[in-house]
């Protein structure tokens, strides 16, 4: 008997999510607006991540959202981040708030780099909630300290007065 209330659950969802028939990946959208795409090594800059809903679609605030960072020629200040994490907070009169991480970066070694993204989360609807994951890559170009006299040396030749 438990066994048939389970199998009739599970065609009710099913049938619940037919009757929708929305892909939830088209209720959202990612943005990495705002994020640094050039610094010098040493310098901060940021990664940011705005997860953008449709009107009829909210990220919920009640399932796990986790955020995975990691970076190469630059390091991310905090690497696992989470709902809590977010710029974004609810305004008055709003039920969600759609979330925002800003992450600081630093440039660790001049060249191509780049900040990859784990981010799982759930998108929900009244009449569903899906669990997503998605990963992001965002280009940042990390030039040497210095600019284009870095690492020449800074020589005297003889007879010059500086």
């Amino acid at each position: 008997m438990k066994r048939l209330v389970t199998v009739v659950a599970l065609l009710t969802a099913v049938s619940a999510f037919g009757a929708e028939d929305v892909d939830p990946a088209s209720l959202y959208e990612l943005s990495t607006e705002g994020s640094t795409a050039a610094l010098k090594s040493g310098e901060r800059g940021k990664f940011v991540l705005t997860i953008r809903t449709k009107p009829e679609a909210h990220v919920s605030d009640e399932a796990p959202l986790k955020l995975e960072l990691g970076g190469q020629k630059v390091q991310v200040a905090k690497s696992k981040l989470t709902l809590a994490d977010s710029v974004a907070k609810k305004k008055e009169g709003q039920a969600y708030a759609e979330p925002r991480f800003e992450v600081p970066i630093t440039g660790t070694e001049a060249g191509k780099g780049v900040v990859d993204g784990k981010l799982t989360f759930f998108i929900c609807t009244e009449k569903l909630c899906a669990r997503q994951q998605r990963n992001v890559s965002v280009p940042v170009t990390v030039e040497a300290a210095g600019g284009a006299s870095a690492g020449k040396k800074n020589l005297v030749q003889p007879g010059e007065v500086r």
